[in-house]
């Protein structure tokens, strides 16, 4: 059979990118449907305008440690509407650059929604098409805990085109998203409010990482209410009343961000009627859970050898790289004659909170739970960095590795500090090779520096 494309690709994010422009690459005739700018999550409401807001946040913890040095910084404004213009500025631009890199590896781009209609053809821009392969890489979507009154709040999607700097904003949610916005509004001068539903953030991370964070995020002066909830929302004159649970009394802020969690977005794709399967939902407790995500194999093949997919709608490891990684592998497969696997095991990450955290590896408890407690041995070091001593600040960095006894095998590193993302990925090369704990004491530190803990640990 005669297909329109070789290729059509619904979604030009990360991993769709990656996908789109590899197999090109090898010379297949490739489509790509993206109805919002080209990009994704990262581009456009993710990493990169994070990151810029994270840079601007820390510049007041700068101001003050500047003083310290003999600096005479003197009065400091931030002009907001020039901030966020800034950021929307960037994340145009390079949204425009993946479009030009696209129209140079030859990559058709149809800016329309696309829905499936059977296993090979699709519906976009009010036509169809056919394809031999299909890929699905259209990301994941922001989600809200079905509580009353929570159409008030905003998500991680509204939050970087805010039109005034809030003056307290409340946040709930527990992971990386929440913890990190948290931080970036209290170093932005706000008044922050982090509502919690367990003990402490980040679920899932190491336990130093989870204790480091939060009690750095309580010295910059964030309040953080654990084992609460929200029930209800109501907008009153003075802003947002949110009613907690428990005995807790309710707040006031003139900002909700909900960050309860990310799900696949597979609305309206037309799963059903490709009889593409999905992997089940996951009810995680009062108006929090997970909606379905599209189940595939070690090579993101779905349940049809012609249809796959890649990044957050398959909800694997919802991080950029590992989209990239995925749709990479995928074209090397399928069109460049290398059949591969991507990785899943060892993946570094970071969490850019103040203080930054990263990660690689197991956790200890992960090790423990594995190997044993009695084979697990724990390196850790706590120090309040050089920089800090003459501003006198009471910062602190955690370093910490986790050793399997029997193979002397690194099998975890963990970090919360300044630069911590910068540092892991480059302990993060040694843990994917192996390296033992004698290769990192035979290597010489840098010094002075933070990073030459890890080598120095005994």
């Amino acid at each position: 059979m005669t297909y329109d494309y070789d290729l059509f690709v619904i979604g030009a994010g990360s991993g769709g990118l990656a996908a789109s422009k590899r197999a090109a690459g090898y010379g297949a005739k490739v489509a790509i449907a993206e109805s919002d700018l080209v990009g994704g999550t990262c581009v456009i409401r993710g990493c990169v305008p994070k990151k810029l807001m994270v840079y601007a946040s820390h510049f007041p913890s700068l101001f003050a440690s500047a003083a310290g040095y003999g600096w005479n910084v003197g009065d400091t404004e931030l002009d907001w509407e020039k901030f966020i213009t800034s950021i929307d500025k960037e994340v145009r631009r390079l949204s425009a650059l993946h479009i030009s890199l696209l129209e140079k590896a030859g990559v058709e781009l149809i800016p329309s929604r696309a829905c499936l209609i059977d296993e090979h053809t699709i519906e976009v821009d009010g036509r169809k098409v056919t394809a031999d392969k299909i890929l699905i890489a259209v990301g994941g979507k922001p989600s809200k805990p079905d509580i009353p009154g929570m159409e008030y709040a905003i998500t991680s999607n509204e939050i970087f085109h805010l039109k005034e700097k809030p003056q307290h904003i409340a946040v709930i949610g527990a992971g990386y998203i929440g913890s990190e916005f948290a931080c970036i509004m209290r170093g932005l001068g706000c008044e922050v409010t982090q509502i919690i539903r367990g003990q402490m953030i980040l679920k899932g991370f190491d336990e130093d990482i989870r204790t480091g964070i939060q009690e750095g995020m309580v010295n910059h002066g964030i309040r953080i209410i654990n084992n609460t909830q929200i029930t209800s929302v109501e907008k009153v004159a003075s802003g947002l009343k949110i009613i907690l649970s428990g005995e807790e009394q309710p707040i006031t802020a003139d900002v909700l961000l909900a960050a309860t969690g990310r799900v696949p977005n597979v609305e309206g794709l037309g799963l059903d009627k490709a009889g593409v399967d999905l992997v089940p939902s996951v009810e995680e407790g009062h108006g929090y859970g997970t909606t379905k995500a599209i189940a595939v194999n070690e090579y993101s093949e779905t349940n049809h050898p012609h249809i796959f997919a890649v990044g957050d709608v398959t909800d694997r490891i919802n991080l950029t790289p590992v989209a990239i990684g995925e749709g990479r592998a995928f074209a090397d497969s399928e069109y460049g004659n290398m059949k591969r696997v991507f990785s899943h095991e060892n993946v570094a990450t970071a969490v850019f909170t103040s203080p930054e955290a990263a990660t690689v590896g197991l956790t200890e408890a992960e090790a423990k739970e594995k190997f044993g407690e009695d084979k697990v041995k724990i390196y850790r070091t706590r120090f309040r960095p050089m920089f800090y001593t003459l501003p006198q600040q009471e910062e602190r960095t955690m370093m910490k590795l986790v050793v399997n006894i029997e193979t002397d095998q690194v099998l975890g590193a963990h970090m919360v500090g300044d630069y911590a993302a910068e540092i892991i990925q480059g302990v993060a090369i040694a843990v994917k090779m192996g390296a033992t704990k004698k290769d990192f004491d035979a290597t010489v530190g840098i010094h002075p520096s933070a990073a030459e803990e890890f080598v120095t640990m005994r």
